[in-house]
C-alpha cells in the first residue's frame, strides 16, 4: 500500500477501518487486489459522510497503487456512490419500470411533498436527501424504496409518508413491506406452490 502524503492530509482510514480494509484486500490474489476497489470505496463514503469525494478517491487509487481515473470511474458508473454531499438521512426511490406500474409516482409525489426537496436536493437543515434511482432488484415488492441498507416495500402515498414521519420522529421504521402482510417476497396471500414445504417451515420460508 501506497499511501501518499497528499491524500492523508485529506482523507484517511480510521484505524479500525484500515484493519478492515486489509482483511478485504487479503481475500484477493496478490495480483488481483485492485478488485477489492468497490468493498473500500463504500467504507469510504460510509467514514466520509455519505459521499465520494475526490480525497477519498486519491486516498483509495494511492492505497490500491491503481491510476486515479480508473476509481473514479468506478465511483461515478454506479449509483451506490455519491459524488456530491447528502444529508444525514438519504432515501432512495426506485422509479423503474416495475415501480412505476406498482404506483411509484405516488411515492415520489409524497417524498417531495413530506421532504420539500426534489430528486437529487438535500433540506436546507442537512437532514435528508432524495435520490431517484434505477431498478432496486425487489420487483415483486413494487414500489420500493431503499434507506440505511434496508428496503422498504409496498409502499404507497400513505405509508410512505409514515415512513418519513417516523424518521423525522427520531424512529428507524421496520424495514421490509409496509402495507400488506406478504413475508418478504413470497406473493400477497401467501404461497401458491412448495405449499407442502412452506408448511414443514412454519410458512416461513
Amino acid at each position: 500500500m501506497n499511501i501518499s502524503v497528499r491524500n492523508a492530509e485529506n482523507f484517511a482510514f480510521t484505524a479500525e477501518n484500515m484493519a478492515w480494509a486489509e482483511g478485504q484486500l487479503a481475500k484477493y490474489p496478490a495480483n488481483r487486489q485492485q478488485s477489492g476497489v468497490m468493498p473500500l470505496l463504500t467504507r469510504a463514503q460510509e467514514q466520509n459522510n455519505g459521499w465520494v469525494s475526490v480525497p477519498v478517491m486519491e486516498y483509495i487509487a494511492d492505497m490500491m497503487d491503481m491510476p486515479y481515473i480508473r476509481v473514479h470511474e468506478v465511483a461515478t458508473f454506479y449509483t451506490m456512490y455519491n459524488m456530491k454531499p447528502v444529508g444525514k438521512h438519504v432515501i432512495e426511490v426506485c422509479t423503474t419500470t416495475p415501480c412505476w406500474l406498482r404506483g411509484s409516482d405516488d411515492v415520489v409525489a409524497a417524498c417531495k411533498q413530506e421532504l420539500g426537496i426534489d430528486f437529487g436536493e438535500t433540506t436546507k437543515d442537512g437532514e435528508f436527501t432524495l435520490l431517484e434511482v434505477e431498478c432496486a432488484g425487489a420487483c415483486v415488492n413494487a414500489p420500493v424504496i431503499a434507506y440505511k441498507k434496508n428496503y422498504y416495500e409496498d409502499l404507497n402515498s400513505d405509508s410512505t409518508r409514515k415512513f418519513i414521519q417516523a424518521i423525522k420522529s427520531g424512529k428507524l421504521p421496520v424495514a421490509g413491506p409496509q402495507t400488506t402482510d406478504r413475508h418478504k417476497s413470497a406473493p400477497q396471500g401467501g404461497p401458491t406452490t412448495l405449499k407442502e414445504f412452506c408448511s414443514m417451515q412454519g410458512g416461513q420460508e
